[in-house]
């Protein structure tokens, strides 16, 4: 058995800090979505935006904003799907009166987003 030549072999991703930090926001504002809906809203409306907001933030990301998306879009649609998830744990934060949380979150999930959607363009 021989060895195939480096031009024959498959490329492995290169997974670098961004990314890394990117699926980390991508992680966190669901999380995050989770815990706003349970704690903010008033029984059975906490179940339902607890469990429901999550649900849906992750049927959109894996819709148009994944890697490997079911929908392929325009990088446009792409970046307002982005925006609204994001930007809705961004806001939940601020809603239950977090503003570190919010600032910090806000500051890597808009810096990440820029990187990695500049290099889509």
């Amino acid at each position: 058995m021989t060895a195939r030549p480096a031009a024959e072999q498959p490329q492995q991703p290169q997974i670098g800090v961004v990314d890394a930090l990117r699926f980390l926001c991508e992680v966190f504002a669901i999380v995050t979505l989770g815990i706003w809906g349970f704690s903010t809203f008033p029984f059975w409306l906490n179940i339902i935006v607890g469990i429901g907001a999550p649900v849906l933030a992750i049927v959109l990301w894996g819709l148009f904003r994944a890697p490997k998306a079911v929908l392929a879009v325009d990088p446009f649609v792409k970046a307002l799907v982005e925006i609204l998830v994001m930007g809705t744990a961004a806001y939940a934060w601020a809603d239950m009166h977090q503003w570190i949380i919010f600032g910090v979150f806000t500051l890597v999930a808009l810096t990440t987003g820029l990187i990695v959607n500049r290099r889509e363009f």
